[in-house]
């Protein structure tokens, strides 16, 4: 097979990350791999495992990424792939116009809704594929609902953790040292992690809320994750916040952070508290395969992955109390030792080759 996978760009991130290992698998089993992006970091990635990359600026939705309309047809032609993958919204509209008077061999159309997206019809251009990729239960029932497609063309495959990253290994001595080091606060106590970039719908509030209802010298609370420009004088409101609520001592930011694999291993319990359904959860699989406890409202796809590992992780949405008082029946539980396979990054590609297949026996 020859897979073009098409995307906005090739910078770090889940979305990207699954691209790369996607590729790399492919051309392990034999199969041309090619990637259309505005490029990034990861594209060196490619060039390693021996996929090709085509750059063209579609990362910005405007008039002026349109024109690589014909740029798309021109790839199209020379590389002649039998499927083309695409992962975006923008650029499967430029995918959608390139194909739609395409000369040559009309490559079959495969997309991934990878959220619940805003806004329906600029969404359709997801719809317009061959087959449609679910990364949840909680988008595929999202995708009947709001689009008209075939339901038996709707495929359910859940992202995939890496266990090579993300595993259950011991912490080494030295990296806890350096832990402890940075954040003696932590020492000695429950740690309750929730991890994610700094916006205002990842439950910031609600996980300093439950300081306000749990013994402050067992836990200690930590929020690792980045803080983008734009959302400097958000971070600066939750910081006052913590500070009003005399939470000071029982908080800690850890910013970005490179070893997340390790500081979910230094959490007792990692939370996923997001304010809107979640279409997958991603931090919460991740941690699990750690070995560490998971907790999370019980709606979106949080439901879904915490459901499988440990149900008495699933609390109420928006019910604080209640998340406080679970804690214990949580911690009494024995850890996950593992993910069910459905979450590993093994199923993710090979369950998607298997939809390469069906789509190009279909069209046979």
């Amino acid at each position: 097979m020859r897979i073009i996978q098409l995307l906005p760009e090739l910078k770090v991130g889940g979305v990207e990350r699954g691209t790369v290992d996607l590729s790399d698998h492919l051309v392990k089993l034999g199969h041309d791999s090619a990637v259309i992006s505005a490029g990034g970091q990861l594209v060196d990635l490619l060039n390693e495992h021996g996929a090709k990359h085509y750059e063209l600026p579609i990362a910005k939705k405007n008039i002026r990424a349109l024109v690589q309309i014909s740029n798309l047809k021109k790839i199209y032609s020379k590389y002649q792939p039998d499927i083309v993958h695409v992962r975006s919204r923008f650029p499967a509209w430029i995918n959608y116009f390139a194909l739609k008077n395409f000369r040559g061999k009309r490559p079959i159309v495969i997309s991934t809704f990878h959220g619940l997206y805003s806004k329906p019809f600029y969404s359709k251009s997801m719809s317009y594929a061959d087959e449609i990729i679910a990364i949840s239960e909680t988008v595929q029932d999202y995708i009947n609902e709001n689009y008209k497609v075939d339901k038996s063309n709707v495929h359910l495959i859940y992202r995939g953790c890496d266990l090579k990253e993300f595993n259950s290994l011991a912490l080494s001595e030295g990296w806890t040292k350096t832990w402890f080091d940075e954040f003696p606060q932590t020492k000695n106590k429950i740690i309750l992690n929730l991890p994610g970039r700094i916006t205002g719908w990842k439950g910031i509030e609600s996980f300093i809320d439950l300081f306000l209802h749990i013994d402050t010298s067992r836990f200690h609370g930590i929020i690792p994750g980045p803080v983008a420009a734009n959302k400097r004088g958000y971070f600066n409101l939750l910081s006052r916040l913590i500070k009003q609520k005399n939470l000071s001592d029982h908080l800690s930011f850890c910013g970005a952070r490179s070893d997340i694999a390790e500081v979910y291993k230094i959490s007792d319990i990692v939370m996923n508290l997001s304010s809107k359904p979640e279409p997958f959860g991603r931090t919460i699989i991740e941690a699990a395969a750690c070995g560490t406890h998971v907790m999370g409202w019980d709606r979106g796809g949080v439901k879904e992955s915490i459901n499988s590992i440990n149900p008495v992780g699933l609390v109420e949405y928006g019910n604080v109390e209640m998340l406080a008082k679970q804690i214990d029946k949580v911690l009494i539980a024995s850890p996950p030792e593992s993910i069910p396979i459905q979450f590993t990054k093994e199923s993710l590609v090979s369950e998607t080759i298997k939809v390469y297949e069906l789509a190009l026996s279909k069209s046979s």
